[in-house]
């Protein structure tokens, strides 16, 4: 299954400026990745635990290293778990962070 999220992601890492904007941009992409992925995945399919990889794909114009894009995504992450009803700390789900480069912002979420 692959989900395409319209999200823009980057490294909190590197941000600066105030808590509150840092927490209210973290909550946007958290709902909007958890709406999503509701949305097309609909009723959620009995034994859930057959998906075991799950692969967040980060599409932006510039790359990151490694440790930033882990920090970029971890908001989509969880709201990815929240649509799929588990903990993402769950050790019989495996995430996977890629990358590529494109025009438009996005995440790719495929669940293997």
């Amino acid at each position: 299954m692959v989900i395409n999220l319209p999200i823009k992601t980057v490294s909190e890492s590197n941000q600066r400026g105030h808590w509150a904007k840092k927490a209210r941009r973290v909550r946007q992409q958290r709902d909007a990745a958890y709406l999503l992925v509701r949305e097309a995945i609909g009723v959620l399919p009995d034994g859930l635990p057959e998906y075991r990889t799950i692969i967040l794909t980060r599409i932006s114009p510039r790359k990151l290293d490694t440790g930033n894009l882990a920090v970029a995504m971890k908001a989509v992450q969880d709201g990815v778990a929240d649509a799929l009803g588990i903990d993402d700390g769950d050790e019989r789900f495996d995430w996977r962070y890629a990358q590529e480069r494109g025009k438009v912002y996005s995440v790719r979420v495929e669940i293997v």
